[in-house]
């Protein structure tokens, strides 16, 4: 049967993090107490102004088609925005939404990338990236860090990475799944380095922009590096500012001509993003913001814990991290330690099979031996989650 579909399916697989997710939900359905801290979503509810914003945009029966690229309205917010919180001048043209901002990505690579070139991926990475750019035929390149570096790459890795064949560099701060953030010094040097390859093209994945605790002030490559404002992309949206996964909206900022072949792009798969949800999104960008900082500071003291409880496990070394909702710790040492476990799949599935637990192994964002732990949940859970984890593999050591 596989003979009959088209060879781009066999250059992805699927995703890891909905893998360890839908075998915890099995089993949930079959009565076991599973906690899950796989999925990377906010647990909070959408706030209330944004969701009185789209039941009433649905009353005024706001239900046709709008712009391919999104309503007048909501990409004025969009710029406002960047303008506001990023010191960023954009124009209409120049924006972009789309049905969330992996689609805002997804149209980046078919509307860039040519069979065989080469796109820049520091690992650890997003999921998603390399298969994007394998589904446009291009070439993935990683760039590997570890945890000495703060999962961060420098300058000097970046430059030994870009061949003639380089065609765009992703950088995601902070960063899913590490929860690190580079700092406007460290993007200052990767800036020089770009700055001698005028032919590539950035895209900055600031999709975690606002939930960022650390003493460094958030910034971009733009920010930090004006020159490289026309070759860059910068990719943000709704879906983690403000709990809103589910209403699907992300935005594109950047060169006009390649936005418009984005909206290409666009125009011939999805169209339009959801005219309610634009509604929705339009308000949460225009509207009181302090439904942010209430979320960023919960999910600061569940970081806080959760990295003082991993420290506690032998074998586990662990990095405060900067912002998002992850903890990346790596279990390397853990894992030699174990006596049937070896490598970051088999820990993660024991600790699901054993205590319960869904985390995603590192090696799915191209870390082996580390593990994603969402902390996108009560405390309550989080504190069970530990204590199970902690007495789980004590009881092999």
């Amino acid at each position: 049967m596989n003979n009959h579909l088209a060879d781009r399916i066999h250059r992805i697989k699927p995703s890891p993090t909905l893998a360890i997710s839908a075998k915890a939900q099995a089993l949930k359905a079959a009565g076991h107490d599973v906690i899950n801290l796989s999925v990377g979503e906010p647990d909070f509810d959408t706030p209330d102004f944004i969701k009185e914003a789209a039941i009433k945009s649905i009353r005024d029966g706001f239900t046709k088609y709008t712009a391919v690229d999104g309503t007048p309205g909501l990409k004025q917010a969009i710029i406002n925005k960047f303008a506001r919180d990023n010191q960023l001048s954009y124009e209409p043209q120049q924006i972009i939404a789309s049905s969330g901002a992996k689609q805002s990505l997804y149209n980046l690579m078919q509307a860039l990338l040519n069979k065989g070139d080469e796109v820049v991926i520091p690992a650890p990475y997003w999921v998603s990236y390399p298969d994007m750019v394998l589904l446009a035929e291009g070439i993935p390149v990683y760039i590997h860090t570890s945890i000495e570096q703060h999962y961060k790459i420098s300058a000097e890795q970046l430059a030994a990475a870009i061949t003639p064949q380089t065609k765009l560099v992703i950088l995601n701060s902070p960063s899913n799944p590490s929860g690190m953030c580079y700092s406007p010094h460290e993007l200052a040097q990767l800036a020089q380095v770009l700055l001698e390859h005028p032919k590539v093209k950035i895209v900055t994945d600031d999709i975690y922009e606002p939930i960022l605790w650390s003493t460094i002030p958030f910034a971009n490559i733009v920010n930090v590096c004006p020159e490289l404002y026309e070759r860059t992309v910068v990719i943000n949206g709704i879906s983690k500012a403000y709990s809103m996964t589910g209403w699907r909206l992300g935005y594109a900022a950047g060169d006009a001509k390649i936005i418009n072949a984005m909206k290409d792009i666009q125009s011939q798969s999805t169209s339009n993003p959801c005219s309610i949800t634009q509604v929705a999104a339009q308000a949460a960008l225009e509207g009181d913001q302090s439904c942010i900082a209430m979320m960023r500071e919960s999910y600061r003291e569940r970081h806080d814990y959760v990295y003082q409880s991993l420290q506690e496990i032998y074998g586990v070394r662990c990095i405060p991290a900067d912002g998002t909702f992850y903890s990346f710790p790596d279990c390397n040492q853990l894992i030699e330690r174990l006596p049937t476990i070896h490598n970051d799949l088999e820990l993660a599935d024991f600790l699901l099979e054993k205590a319960k637990i869904a985390i995603v192994p590192g090696s799915a964002f191209g870390n082996n031996g580390c593990l994603r732990i969402s902390y996108a949940t009560s405390m309550a859970h989080l504190t069970n989650a530990l204590f199970r984890f902690k007495q789980a593999v004590h009881s092999i050591l």
